[in-house]
């Protein structure tokens, strides 16, 4: 009714200027209207990171004000004024973006050698072996870096560091790495709006040159996360410490690998990544301890009890929300919790939807790049379809809470868990699958014995023990806690180890995301039956994976490691050097757990000599790739010709990727079409954005290779 007003109110001629504000106003107080405006948001932000160059910085604002006062001027329909109201708010998420990017440091030349790094303690992390520094206002050597620098220590190091602290180390500093292959993880533009510069690795001790030289509201945080992750590591120890001390800080640095790779496979990650069920507990807790404290001092009988422990909830919420980081899911259940307990002040029922889509307007808002990563989207992705679910299924929820006997409530308990659990498991998976490559079969068994324990248990014995730390006692809940989180952590051993707990799926393409997410928006958000179009979408991105090819080739950015996808699986030619990582997420993107070797001999499409790696495609054609070393080979006649040595022209006239190539443009990928090889570059997929680093400058001249009909890439690529 309220919308059906406004938009009478707008069309009506005689309106003057304040009421259409009132009535423009009161139209996006409609629920359905206000949860489209974060998704126009959403698409304003994907098209400004979708752009090759970065845009002019008054485009997004005049897109949004242009569109907003046309809605205001508009005398006409309100499906117009809708559409107007929807462009102002994506033209709001580009403007957001663009000033976002316009409001960090630009990137900065990184030594390439050794260098005396001078700097302040930022945050110390504990490793499962060592430490890692974050490092603020550096110098290295004489010259100031703008942006913060990670240092991984040397193992041994006993260094006693705290944040404010002002060091001096020899460090070996790199710019933040690539992706590993185009389309992947990228790492640089996430280091980019971390305010990253630099990483590295330490070279020598690290020597304090003074202590607490500077300090602040949030180095004083860091060093509070720093002193109780210190205390629960005395108190628990070994992997119980680790995720005891994540729970209450959201440091999970120094959770053993393998012990994240079962909380992984066993769907139990959302519990180490801290969250709306964390702040629901704490907020719970504090909001039912403090109710009871009025309750049985009497003084219930002169406050309003509900609304005084709504508030503490709160501030108990917001509290933990900085200690723990601020990251991307606590802002949003921070905020959700808030609107929430507004509502509880105000005598107002809070609604859900609105509540999300106020939180996700106020993250877009401050952090659009947020929308990016997988925090963002599997916590709000889980949110909402938690949110849809239950209204849709209010009268059978509804004839479950109202179960009597304690034996019935207990079943009706399990029941709602295991359906929050399939629900939230379900709406997380795509999201999962498109950023890691896996989804987790086995997650509702896990997920019924750790989040119960995690809600009654683990995290009420965490704020017990934060409360009790200033007086020495902590180790009284310490302890329990960690008997708590052992049981959680053989539950997520136990379930990663069943066969197939977490099959890994192919990398899916850009429009598959989008489409699952489009499809998820229309069956939660739309009312009626055309709601159900959205189950289209839904499907064809789920399918997506197997619309597409893999690639046949992939180069990394050192081309250190070349993979070719022969008949057996992909295999890799590995040169001393080769990343870890980068070998793991090119496996993970093929669908695979690791790859093979390069085969001696024939095996299915591949044949190997000492000297070559021969792939032949489809139709004849050949991707020739020179191993090691000296050889005669011939190679002038294929395809494509790839070697992680400079080639110099050598293979001339076929087209090549070497050494230089993957200097100037980072990795590579190919693939067979037609008669003909095409190759892809992640320059020239990432364009020239304040992310991508630039190329360097050459310390010698390599000869201009023939790349760019074939590549793709830029011009000035061409001979």
């Amino acid at each position: 009714m309220a919308f059906a007003h406004s938009v009478r109110t707008l069309g009506r001629g005689e309106a003057g200027l304040a009421a259409r504000l009132a009535a423009l106003a009161a139209l996006g107080a409609g629920v359905r209207v206000l949860l489209a405006i974060p998704v126009a948001m959403g698409a304003g932000i994907l098209l400004y990171f979708a752009l090759p160059s970065e845009p002019a910085r008054w485009v997004g604002a005049t897109v949004a004000v242009s569109a907003l006062a046309a809605g205001l001027l508009l005398r006409s329909q309100a499906l117009p004024r809708l559409a107007l109201l929807l462009l102002a708010a994506g033209g709001f998420g580009f403007a957001a973006s663009e000033f976002r990017t316009a409001s960090l440091p630009p990137l900065s030349e990184v030594p390439s050698r050794g260098v005396i790094v001078t700097a302040i303690v930022e945050q110390v992390e504990a490793l499962p072996e060592g430490r890692r520094v974050r490092l603020g206002d550096v110098l290295a050597g004489e010259e100031p870096v703008v942006r913060d620098v990670r240092v991984r220590l040397r193992d041994g190091d006993a260094a006693a560091l705290a944040p404010g602290d002002r060091v001096r180390v020899r460090a070996l500093l790199r710019p933040p790495a690539p992706p590993a292959m185009p389309g992947a993880f990228d790492f640089q533009r996430f280091a980019y709006f971390a305010g990253l510069g630099a990483v590295g690795t330490a070279l020598g001790p690290v020597e304090v040159l003074e202590r607490g030289a500077e300090r602040g509201f949030a180095r004083w945080l860091a060093g509070l996360r720093q002193v109780v992750l210190a205390r629960v590591s005395d108190a628990v120890g070994g992997a119980e410490g680790a995720v005891a001390g994540a729970l209450l800080t959201g440091s999970r640095a120094a959770i053993p690998r393998e012990d994240l790779a079962a909380m992984r496979d066993s769907g139990l990650a959302h519990l180490l990544s801290v969250s709306g069920l964390h702040v629901g507990i704490v907020g719970g807790v504090v909001f039912g301890f403090v109710r009871l404290l009025l309750a049985v001092t009497g003084a219930a009988l002169h406050v309003h009890a509900k609304k005084v422990a709504a508030v503490a909830g709160i501030i108990a919420a917001f509290l933990y929300m900085l200690l723990t980081g601020s990251q991307v899911p606590m802002q949003r259940a921070v905020a959700m919790a808030a609107l929430f307990a507004l509502a509880v002040l105000l005598d107002r029922q809070g609604i859900g939807l609105r509540a999300l889509a106020l939180a996700a307007i106020v993250v877009l808002a401050f952090q659009p790049e947020a929308l990016l990563g997988p925090s963002f989207q599997m916590s709000f992705a889980a949110v909402l379809a938690l949110i849809a679910a239950y209204q849709a299924g209010r009268p059978w929820l509804t004839r479950v809470h109202a179960a009597r006997g304690w034996y019935a409530r207990v079943g009706a308990a399990l029941l709602l868990l295991c359906f929050t659990s399939l629900v939230a498991s379900a709406a997380t998976a795509p999201f999962a699958a498109w950023h890691f490559q896996r989804v987790q079969l086995f997650g509702i068994v896990a997920n019924a014995l750790a989040v119960p324990l995690t809600a009654v248990a683990v995290m009420p014995l965490g704020l017990v023990a934060l409360a009790l730390m200033p007086l020495g006692l902590e180790a009284l809940a310490l302890v329990l806690m960690g008997w708590a989180v052992e049981v959680i952590l053989w539950a997520a051993r136990t379930v990663a180890a069943w066969p197939g707990a977490a099959p890994l799926v192919p990398a899916a393409p850009a429009w598959g995301i989008l489409a699952v997410s489009g499809g998820m928006l229309a069956l939660c958000l739309v009312r009626g039956r055309y709601a159900l179009l959205g189950i289209l979408p839904l499907v064809a991105g789920l399918l997506s994976p197997w619309t597409v090819a893999p690639p046949d080739l992939v180069v990394n950015p050192t081309a250190r490691l070349i993979v070719l996808a022969g008949g057996g699986g992909p295999v890799a030619q590995s040169v001393s050097g080769a990343n870890r990582i980068d070998r793991e997420q090119i496996a993970a993107m093929f669908g695979q757990e690791t790859l093979g070797p390069l085969p001696e001999g024939e095996e299915g499409r591949l044949s190997c000599t000492r000297e070559t790696c021969t792939l032949r495609g489809p139709e004849g054609q050949a991707i020739l790739l020179l191993r090691p070393g000296p050889h005669e080979a011939r190679c002038d006649d294929a395809a494509l010709v790839v070697a992680a040595e400079p080639l110099r022209g050598r293979c001339r006239p076929s087209p090549m990727i070497d050494r230089f190539t993957i200097w100037r443009d980072g990795a590579h990928a190919a693939w067979f079409e037609g008669d003909a090889v095409r190759v892809v570059s992640d320059r020239s997929l990432r364009g020239e954005r304040p992310w991508v680093a630039p190329v360097p400058e050459p310390r010698w001249q390599p000869s201009r290779l023939p790349l760019a009909p074939v590549l793709g890439a830029s011009p000035d690529a061409e001979e």
